[in-house]
């Protein structure tokens, strides 16, 4: 990345790394995703890196016991964009942007 990463640029490398994990589920699917989470869950596509808490909630009640494979979908997304490595497959989609939000707010960006 060039450009200084600002919360802006963060919230947006956020929401392209969910639609890109979403995707790697398949286009169909991730289209009947976002149009759930809009539906029914209210959670508009451009609020999801706002509300992250409430998108894990909702890929919860959507996926069950396979959130968690769904989250490392998106963080590898996330990681990759940033050209950081994930360093522990454990962290769960709130604990890994949170990571990199305090990474970046120390390196004066976010």
């Amino acid at each position: 990345m060039g450009a200084p990463l600002t919360t802006k640029n963060l919230q947006k490398t956020i929401l392209d790394a969910i639609e890109e994990g979403l995707a790697a589920l398949g286009e169909s699917p991730k289209q009947a995703i976002l149009f759930h989470l809009e539906s029914t869950f209210k959670l508009r596509r451009e609020e999801i890196p706002k509300n992250l808490t409430e998108f894990k909630k909702a890929l919860e009640k959507i996926f069950g016991p396979g959130t968690p494979y769904v989250e490392r979908l998106i963080l590898e997304k996330l990681y990759g964009k940033l050209n950081l490595l994930s360093r522990n497959e454990h962290l769960d989609l709130l604990n890994g942007v949170d990571f990199l939000r305090r990474h970046f707010s120390h390196l004066g960006g976010a």
